[in-house]
């Protein structure tokens, strides 16, 4: 009967022993707590993590410093440190991924061996497996990024989409909430970028800001619905304007109708007489400047003399422009035939072939032109103001010797 009774006792105190390891609630050795049935039931040589839900933290084994709050939070989790996960299934699939917090159902659901994320919001980095560097904050924020890198996703929706794209920075509602594999993409606003897909290098900044754009690259948009009619184009800047669909390359500042005046600062080396307009040129590398005519600035001054006399070769013509569809008369000189005369009158494009002419210099040689003929002018009417006073002199004369 001892011998049965004691087989009885050992039998009822093994129970409890076997059953639950470690046990559902309580605190633990090497500073772990564990709150729920199930929670870091898998625990081994693991120190200072927290498990509290319904399979908290189940298969931690040697993992540290994890915090687990919720059903199946951090479930599958066995060396990763230093994660945090609160919410339903948060950090669910994480095995070895560590640095990484979890806020939301869902949330960094089937991150596997990716760090340093950080996902705030409802199925926010939900399919993240190896992708690391991550922030997420917003419901469905960078939902779908698998692999993606270093992307930083503030609002409902923003880079929901993304997969594999990294270094991309989305804040507002769905920005750039369609790119996939885009790299280096910044969108500030509601469904700024929104339809990107693989565009890179794109810069856009107001509501709806490059909106349509899905493969374009190295585009700017500043301005709400800025570049929003812009789709593959590349290399486009785009301020106030909305800009059209496949061009690139193309600089749009303002819209037609709405801004009626342009001021710049920086073009002119010295403010001016208001009223007093002068012409705006470009210099070589494409800045923007008044053409300095005070002597301090020239050097090798000397007449023209007879080398105004080539605008006698140039002929004036009339003409329209190809692309004017209204054909309006101008009228003008030809580069190609002033280059035959006077190359100096003329500049090139980038391929040196003749571009423009350079009217201001033409006039200087008109003004030469017409000095030289009104010293002669002058001097034709210096020479018939002294014949007509020799002729009044001679008639004079006569007219004393007649009877």
């Amino acid at each position: 009967m001892k011998t049965n009774s004691l087989v009885l006792a050992v039998l009822v105190f093994a129970t409890p022993v076997f059953a639950v390891d470690p046990p559902p609630d309580g605190g633990y050795p090497n500073r772990n707590t564990a709150e729920g049935q199930d929670a870091l039931f898998s625990l081994t040589t693991g120190s200072s993590n927290a498990a509290v839900g319904f399979d908290a933290l189940y298969s931690n084994t040697f993992g540290s410093l994890n915090t687990a709050l919720g059903y199946a939070a951090l479930m599958h989790n066995t060396s990763g440190a230093f994660n945090t996960g609160s919410g339903w299934s948060a950090l669910y699939d994480n095995t070895t991924g560590s640095n990484n917090t979890a806020d939301g159902v869902a949330a960094l659901y089937s991150n596997t061996t990716g760090s340093s994320n950080t996902a705030s919001g409802a199925n926010a980095l939900t399919f993240n497996t190896t992708g690391y560097d991550n922030t997420a904050s917003g419901s469905q924020a960078l939902t779908y990024n698998t692999a993606g890198i270093v992307n930083t996703a503030d609002g409902v929706g923003a880079l929901s989409e993304n997969t594999v794209g990294s270094y991309n920075t989305a804040a507002g509602y769905t920005a750039l909430v369609f790119n996939t594999q885009g790299n280096y993409n910044t969108a500030s606003g509601a469904a700024a970028l929104s339809r990107n897909t693989t565009g890179s290098n794109n810069t856009a900044v107001g509501i709806s800001a490059l909106s349509v754009n899905t493969t374009g690259s190295t585009n700017i948009a500043l301005g709400n619905l800025a570049g929003s009619a812009l789709t593959t184009g590349d290399n486009n800047i785009d301020l106030g304007n909305k800009g059209a669909a496949g061009e690139s390359g193309a600089i749009r500042i303002g819209t037609e109708g709405t801004h009626t005046g342009t001021y710049i600062a920086g073009i002119r080396p010295a403010p001016l007489v208001r009223g007093a307009a002068v012409a705006v040129g470009i210099t070589s590398d494409g800045q923007l400047g008044v053409r300095a005519s005070a002597a301090r600035f020239k050097e090798g001054v000397k007449p023209m003399d007879k080398t105004s006399e080539a605008i006698f070769s140039l002929q004036p013509v009339t003409f329209h422009y190809k692309k004017d569809p209204d054909a309006v008369p101008q009228f003008g000189l030809v580069a190609e035939q002033v280059a035959t005369v006077k190359p100096d009158l003329v500049t090139c494009d980038a391929e040196g072939k003749p571009y423009t002419v350079r009217d201001k210099e033409v006039n200087a040689m008109l003004l030469n032109e017409f000095l030289k003929e009104h010293k002669k002018v002058e001097q034709q009417a210096s020479d018939i103001a002294q014949i007509k006073s020799a002729l009044a002199e001679v008639t004079a004369r006569l007219d004393a010797k007649r009877p």
